[in-house]
């Protein structure tokens, strides 16, 4: 054995030399027949050695082609990490010769060769970490899907005429990369899954004209035999297009339009499961744009969806009976704890939460497993080792398919097959490999089964009067039987509990619900019934909570959250049994529903700080731009909020002086961010009111008094809020400086209207809180608006006495702190001036009078609590007074 071999073979196991040397020899041959140099230094060639030893297919390569080491040696390229954009220009170098398409299709075998090489070598010499592998891997197909299309796009426009939007611009062709491939993860030999889309139909002009269909579909299928077709060179990848829309049956490229109505119309659920990696690999960035809007409201609901625990977990069990049917278990990606199954842990948060999180629509799975970590979704130990784990099984993956560029997941079974992979991996031997592996195989499938594993499928179900249950809501219960079982629970009104059971069962809603949502109503019911069993009026609590079941049975995404979680569906339970107002609100806002997945979040209501940096990031994933989505957020978040005081309140969790002052501050949270939000829209459009605003995203010159019991810090669960709107800006005629210049007291008017609209409007969220403006001078016929100094001579000279005692409760809330502190002056001057006792002692009797002739109910039975003699509204005017 020359010294040379010796140093290749030094540090292998003892059974895998012999091939790694005959490797060697073969290579110093070639190397010889081509009068280039081999290397030579003793470190160099120790990681040669386990590089050969670890794969085939790199030594092959290089005894095929014996300058490839001294190239990747002399161009830095083997020892250093690529530039961003740099792949990209290697591929236009190397397609820049290529007359045609066979040209191109050589080209870019022995590019891809030569990528490969330096990829596996970096791998299995230790030099890249997992995460840069797969990314090198990812990009290379990227940059050889875009060359390779940029060249053929050109070609065929001087072929066919050059296809266009309507509005005359140049339109291509856009690539969706899927799977690994989308999420930068690309493994050494997989497929590359990908769709094709163009963003109008038409035709191409010229005289050999096509359709932009024909145009893009030729296009895709030149693309697809220069990256797919097996030459004498191998080929650079294969190409997977049954993810497209209908499959392997659909046309290779579809309109944006065509695939907008696919997804709408035909979209299944493992669509949505393979859309969260979809990634763009090449298009014009403005169709990219587009496409991927198009594309959003299909993969992320706007609700939370979990419904995708359940289509998950039916997509691995069938996964799981094709494996033992095809003897498999040992699949290091599709097994029992393997790659598939964290991706799957992954997905479903991303799936389930996505539409309200974007920060979980990201990618990459490592990144994803950190942002779970981040909101509580996942437990910081489990993120960490889940990241391990995958980091473990992509090296094995990559190891497994490097050896001979195969798509290989299967564990060898050849003793030395088995030793080269536990050596490549850093093992002694396969024993000590496989202790590893299964420690991260168990970890994951216990991860896996805490998430998906069915609440509903434990076996102690029955014993625990679940079957009886299912037996009522089924219908096949005879009177007696089930009075019998109600009686059991705890029900003191039997037959209105089976009336409105019967009236839910048989109703039209049911009647309309699909298979999947009817299975699910079918599983909830039963355990919703033993639910309430254990609620102080299970009859009662019955009523309430069956009312929220018909106004989300339409919607089984819900359905499937109350299935999913037995503790969501628990504090369902205990919330509408102590109270009817959290049931009214449940049943008319669904979207309430969500927050009752964590009780230690549910009884604790957040304070100021917290409402300010909830409500702040809830926004900031919003377009600024659009005002619709910020109402909706604006709504859910003033409900979610509430409802949290509310359960802290009916289940004595805060004390009940707290409880408005909570409620208070909520509403103070989100009036300071609605004239924020009001403010900065006005300004972008109109420009500044005043010098102190140029340069100012938060109100100047501009402030929101409350009255009545918001000012007072008295707000209720149902209190509207009384208002009134100053402004302190520049003199008469002044005018805005932005692109469409206001008078400057206009622009503080459109600033108040803005205001009540986001306030007062009616969405599909419901009303973000009903304004009463009546408090401001001179009334409802006075200016929404009033300036400050025409407040204080109003107050001075014009005011009643029951408007100052109104001022007694009111106070800024909102706006440019030097106008409240000017306000503040204002009341402390009003409300300390001297006044005859006894004429306000008249004046406030006689408006207490006339106040409780026009709003107490008169009901001789019933006594008003508010407006009643002796009730709350007597207490305020004494102290008024």
């Amino acid at each position: 054995m020359n010294p040379s071999t010796e140093s290749v073979v030094r540090d292998l196991p003892e059974a895998l030399r012999d091939e790694t040397a005959a490797q060697w020899e073969a290579y110093r041959t070639a190397v010889d027949e081509a009068g280039c140099r081999a290397p030579g230094q003793a470190d160099f060639l120790r990681h040669l050695g386990r590089v050969w030893t670890g794969s085939n297919f790199v030594a092959q390569a290089c005894i095929r082609d014996p300058r490839l080491v001294e190239d990747l040696l002399a161009s830095g390229d083997l020892l250093g990490d690529y530039a961003v954009g740099e792949l990209d220009a290697k591929v236009r170098a190397a397609l820049r010769a290529a007359a045609d398409d066979r040209d191109l299709g050589h080209a870019l075998r022995r590019l891809r060769r030569r990528e490969m090489v330096r990829i596996a070598w970096r791998d299995l010499a230790g030099w890249a970490r997992v995460e840069e592998v797969l990314e090198d891997l990812s990009a290379l197909a990227d940059a050889c899907v875009r060359g390779a299309l940029e060249r053929l796009y050109a070609w065929q426009c001087r072929e066919q005429g050059t296809p266009k939007t309507a509005a005359g611009d140049k339109q291509g062709l856009v690539v969706l990369g899927m799977g690994k491939l989308g999420a930068r993860e690309l493994n050494f030999s997989s497929d590359i899954d990908l769709i094709f889309a163009y963003p109008e139909a038409g035709q191409t002009g010229g005289r050999r004209g096509r359709s932009h269909e024909e145009f893009f579909i030729a296009l895709a299928q030149r693309l697809i035999r220069a990256l797919n077709d097996v030459t004498e060179e191998g080929f650079v990848y294969r190409v997977d297009m049954r993810l497209r829309p209908y499959g392997e049956s659909g046309p290779l490229a579809m309109s944006f339009s065509g695939l907008e109505d696919y997804y709408q119309s035909q979209g299944r659920e493992w669509e949505r499961y393979a859309m969260v990696k979809a990634r763009p690999v090449a298009g014009d960035p403005a169709a990219v744009a587009e496409l991927e809007a198009l594309l959003l409201p299909f993969v992320y609901r706007r609700y939370l969806d979990f419904g995708a625990f359940e289509q998950l977990r039916e997509m691995k069990a069938l996964i799981q009976r094709e494996l033992e049917r095809r003897g498999l278990q040992q699949h290091i990606k599709l097994g029992p704890g393997g790659i598939r199954e964290v991706e799957f842990i992954a997905q479903a948060f991303q799936l389930v939460r996505g539409g309200r999180e974007p920060a979980l629509r990201e990618r990459g799975l490592l990144e994803v497993l950190k942002r779970l970590a981040a909101r509580g979704l996942l437990p910081e130990f489990a993120s960490q080792r889940l990241g391990e784990a995958y980091r473990f099984l992509r090296r094995v993956e990559n190891r497994l398919q490097a050896y001979a560029d195969e798509q290989t997941h299967q564990l060898p079974e050849d003793p030395n097959a088995r030793l080269r992979l536990a050596f490549s991996m850093g093992y002694a031997d396969w024993t000590g490999f496989m202790l590893a592996l299964d420690k991260h195989r168990r970890f994951v499938h216990g991860q896996f089964e805490q998430v998906f594993t069915a609440p509903q499928a434990d076996a102690d179900a029955a014993s625990n009067g679940n079957a009886g249950f299912e037996s009522l809501w089924s219908g096949v219960l005879d009177d007696t039987a089930a009075h019998q079982l109600l009686s059991a629970a705890g029900c003191d009104d039997c037959e209105e509990v089976l009336r409105r059971l019967a009236a839910f069962r048989e109703g039209s809603a049911l009647r309309a619900l699909g298979a999947r949502g009817r299975g699910r109503l079918d599983r909830l019911m039963p355990l919703l019934l033993g639910a309430i069993s254990e609620a102080p009026d299970p009859t009662q609590t019955f009523v309430r909570v069956l009312s929220v079941i018909e106004a989300i049975a339409g919607r089984s995404a819900y359905l499937a959250l109350l299935v999913e979680h037995p503790v969501a569906l628990s504090q369902l339970v205990r919330l509408c049994a102590a109270s009817p107002w959290v049931a009214e609100q449940l049943a008319r806002y669904p979207l309430l529903l969500d927050d009752l997945l964590d009780p230690r979040q549910l009884y604790r209501p957040p304070a100021r700080d917290e409402l300010q940096h909830q409500l702040a990031v809830r926004l900031g994933q919003i377009d600024a731009a659009d005002l619709e989505q910020q109402m909706d957020a604006l709504r859910q978040f003033q409900k979610t909020a509430v409802l949290r005081v509310a359960a802290a309140d009916v289940l004595g969790a805060t004390p009940l002086m707290r409880v408005s002052d909570h409620l208070t501050e909520i509403a103070e949270v989100v009036l300071g961010e609605v004239l924020t939000l009001c403010w900065r829209e006005l300004l972008r459009r109109h420009g500044a009111p005043d010098h102190r605003a140029a340069h100012k995203a938060t109100p100047v010159g501009f402030g929101i008094i409350a009255y009545g019991k918001l000012g007072g810090i008295e707000l209720g669960y149902g209190s509207d809020l009384d208002l009134v709107f100053l402004h302190d800006g520049p003199a008469n005629g002044a005018r805005t400086g932005g692109p469409k210049p206001l008078d400057a007291a206009v622009f503080f008017v459109r600033l108040g209207q803005r205001i009540i609209h986001v306030l007062n409007t009616l969405t599909s969220a419901g009303v973000l809180y009903e304004v009463d403006m009546r408090l401001r001078p001179s009334g409802a016929s006075g200016l929404l608006v009033t300036s400050l100094d025409a407040f204080a001579e109003y107050q001075q000279t014009e005011a009643w006495t029951w408007e100052h005692q109104a001022l007694v409760r009111a106070r800024p809330v909102a706006g440019d702190p030097a106008l409240a502190e000017a306000f503040a002056a204002v009341r402390r001057t009003v409300l300390a001036r001297k006044r005859d006792p006894v004429a306000l002692q008249r004046e406030v009797r006689e408006m207490r009078e006339r106040m409780r002739q026009e709003l107490d109910q008169r009901d001789p039975l019933r006594f008003d609590l508010k407006q009643g003699v002796g009730g709350i509204a007597d207490i305020e005017f004494m102290v008024q007074y």
